[in-house]
């Protein structure tokens, strides 16, 4: 495995930059430098442009993607690391923590994602959960550890390297560990990540599986996540205004029925307000400043502190400003995902995505008299090289996780409407 620092930073030390592999030949690059170019080179990544982050992708030019999402996540991450080091008197000009490792994870987070957003999410964890469940993240990292270079005959991963890895696990609990878990779990077969991140020291028992364990993360994982809960919590809120699903009328009504206190009020009277004034970008692109002015970093002690100084730091976000995202997460859910227009589509991607694994299921288990080929060439010889069912569902499961919204539609189109589907089609 390939060692080197981050030269002119001693925040990281050779443990850090460790490659999960080695990579060939040297770089004029750092490694987290590699880690973040492969990243945006990679068909993963832009197959986000095409992904559904609230509307589906291509419904209008101007709607977020999973794509543009990750590019907003990826500029608030670096404005945090720059904002710290000139902030916290724990850093200095030549040890703080690397924009270019934090710009990697945020452009990496949502790399796992399936079609269809969350409920995509969670229709494969239900089609998956005899095999191992399907969860975003886990998906992510199994992404960059062992697909996200798998068009050809092998399938492999980037070789990032620890602080990647790490940066990107959110949860770090095994899905055998729980008793019915819905998300927020690693598969199985990625005991040897954790191993790898942790270097096989054992957790000790205070960070039990679950909440405790799933909330131990890196600096950099941390930044990750509030730049996330920063980017959707207020961006989210435009693109749903711009739809018209939110509006005066429905922010006045949730008010008169859910009786928010004080705080939250005046948190509502700002978006009418802005809605009224058609000031809504500029009011909300200014309040991502303020969630970036609400970190600070403190310093902890815990079984990693010792051995990376990624572990020997926590971000604290003021409680003013989480209690504010939160706000504004909780309008998004009630006020347009639980609405009947988008429980509808909801609905419709639930049934696409569960007969698509449904017809791969039955095609490629058990001994039918003949295997149609409905996977792309490739996918479709690597599934029939795998005689274990598990394993054969689980890239049956990356290839649905990987698929664009309108790619999931039109597989769909092909396979079970009579009247669509040319035989030119791209599949």
């Amino acid at each position: 495995m390939t060692r080197m620092a981050i030269k002119g930073n001693r925040f990281y030390d050779p443990f850090d930059c460790e490659f999960l592999e080695p990579r060939k030949g040297e770089d004029y690059r750092t490694p987290f430098q590699r880690d973040r170019d492969r990243i945006i080179h990679s068909s993963a990544l832009r197959r986000l442009q095409a992904k559904t982050q609230v509307f589906l992708a291509g419904e209008y030019d101007f709607y977020r993607t999973r794509l543009t999402h990750s590019i907003e996540v990826a500029q608030i991450g670096r404005s945090i690391c720059y904002y710290l080091v000139q902030q916290s008197d724990l850093l200095e000009a030549d040890y703080y923590i690397d924009p270019d490792l934090v710009e990697a994870v945020c452009l990496a987070h949502d790399l796992g994602h399936p079609p269809f957003g969350h409920a995509g999410e969670e229709i494969l964890h239900q089609c998956m959960r005899e095999f191992g469940g399907f969860e975003g993240n886990a998906q992510t990292l199994r992404t960059l550890t062992e697909v996200i270079y798998s068009d050809g005959p092998r399938r492999e991963g980037m070789k990032p390297t620890r602080a990647l890895i790490d940066g990107v696990m959110k949860y770090k609990t095994l899905m055998r560990l729980y008793e019915s878990p819905r998300r927020h779990f690693l598969y199985d077969d990625q005991q040897p990540y954790l191993d790898f991140i942790f270097e096989g020291r054992p957790a000790p028992p205070e960070f039990t599986p679950g909440d405790a364990l799933n909330r131990f993360r890196s600096v950099e994982c941390q930044i990750m996540d509030w730049a996330d809960d920063t980017a959707y919590s207020l961006n989210d809120i435009i693109d749903c205004i711009h739809a018209r699903f939110i509006t005066r009328e429905r922010l006045e009504n949730w008010g008169q029925e859910n009786h928010p206190d004080p705080e939250e009020a005046n948190f509502l009277v700002g978006i009418i307000e802005a809605l009224q004034h058609n000031d809504i970008e500029r009011v909300f692109s200014r309040k991502i400043g303020d969630f970036i002015g609400g970190c600070r970093l403190a310093t902890r002690q815990n079984f990693m502190s010792d051995r990376t100084r990624r572990y020997g730091y926590e971000l604290i976000i003021d409680p003013a400003i989480l209690k504010e995202a939160n706000f504004y997460k909780r309008i998004a859910l009630e006020i347009v995902f639980n609405s009947p227009q988008l429980q509808q589509f909801i609905h419709k991607w639930h049934h696409i995505l569960g007969k698509l694994f449904q017809a791969f299921q039955e095609n490629y288990t058990g001994t039918p008299r003949q295997r149609w080929k409905l996977l792309p060439e490739v996918t479709h010889r690597q599934v029939l090289s795998v005689p274990d069912t598990q394993q054969r569902m689980r890239m049956i499961c990356d290839h649905i996780a990987g698929m664009t919204d309108r790619f999931a539609i039109r597989t769909y189109n092909r396979l079970f409407n009579p009247a669509a589907g040319s035989i030119a089609d791209l599949i």
